[in-house]
């Protein structure tokens, strides 16, 4: 066959391809377009199969080092309980974990800390799943709820634990809000999410923009908070007791991005069980986790982690302040 025609063939894919991918993009509309893509990613059960039970980024030490991209999962919860402080608490204690996904770190907190728990997410396909996946004897339960509008009443949570739930909302002062709302006196907000870069300080260039329009737009995110942002959200809540600390995970997470598209290349088991069009919806996915990895790599995101403490009173009268961003 002619070389010319090869590759003219070649070029005609990658455009189509292109096209059906900015095509069929899963904009963020609604809470509803939110709870679609994931009762879809749930259902399809490729999404599981390839990044387990934990539907978030991996952590690989400091410094970073290789690892089983399904232990690093793990390692992830372990390291976010520690840098909380959530290790010292009793069992018993009531954690509220927001936007749980199949309910994998709710599990691990359950079983390895003794915590009740109570995971929430606003897809009903993820709770059945959760459901499904937690042995008897293990204190999680699990519930579709809206964490824009969480249903249970003020300070009913010992702890309140979120994982990569805030780019899916759209008001974050709301989500502060409501995340510190729940939460008892004395108790303690741990938080993990992606971040854009602050643009009040440095705007995005004319790269940057198509880039974070395309990590909007196809994962179903309204928008992303940088960590400077949210951590002003969540001290004008008026519920913080002194600082919100935070700090900066991007270097132990990022080897996340590339591990998650060589699943499909170490475990060809999943084109035997999905098929043909399993492998499709997969490389779909592909130039979206490229483009995190671009965007994290070049400190155009952020991984972004949030303490704070809700203050003794019902309400402080003052909002807390800010801590300056702690880099690990």
């Amino acid at each position: 066959m002619n070389v010319s025609i090869v590759l003219v063939a070649l070029l005609v894919l990658i455009i189509v391809g292109i096209a059906v991918y900015l095509l069929t993009a899963r904009s963020y509309n609604s809470a509803d377009s939110v709870a679609n893509s994931y009762d879809q990613w749930t259902e399809d059960g490729i999404l599981e199969f390839y990044w387990g039970e934990h539907i978030h980024l991996g952590h690989y030490g400091s410094p970073p080092h290789r690892k089983n991209f399904l232990k690093a999962k793990y390692d992830f919860v372990h390291e976010m309980v520690a840098w909380g402080g959530l290790d010292k608490f009793p069992a018993g204690t009531t954690l509220l974990d927001v936007g749980c996904g199949f309910g994998g770190s709710s599990r691990v907190l359950a079983k390895d800390y003794g915590f009740s728990v109570t995971g929430v997410t606003i897809s009903p396909k993820q709770v059945e799943r959760a459901r499904e996946l937690t042995p008897d004897g293990v204190d999680a339960q699990f519930k579709v709820d809206d964490a824009m509008a969480l249903s249970y009443p003020d300070a009913s949570f010992d702890v309140v634990w979120s994982v990569e739930a805030g780019p899916h909302m759209p008001d974050k002062a709301v989500f502060a809000k409501e995340l510190m709302r729940v939460l008892k006196p004395g108790g303690i907000l741990v938080l993990a999410d992606w971040n854009q870069r602050d643009d009040r300080q440095k705007p995005l260039n004319f790269w940057e923009r198509p880039v974070m329009r395309q990590l909007l737009d196809q994962w179903s995110h309204p928008t992303f908070a940088s960590i400077e942002g949210f951590s002003e959200e969540l001290a004008a809540t008026g519920f913080v007791d002194g600082n919100v600390i935070t700090s900066d995970w991007t270097k132990e997470t990022l080897p996340s991005w590339l591990d998650s598209i060589w699943q499909g290349v170490a475990r060809p088991a999943g084109l035997v069980k999905f098929g043909f069009s399993g492998l499709l919806k997969s490389l779909r996915e592909v130039p979206t986790i490229l483009l995190m990895r671009l965007a994290f790599g070049a400190g155009l995101c952020r991984f972004g982690m949030f303490r704070a403490q809700r203050a003794n009173t019902a309400m402080n009268s003052h909002a807390g302040t800010v801590n300056e961003i702690a880099q690990v």
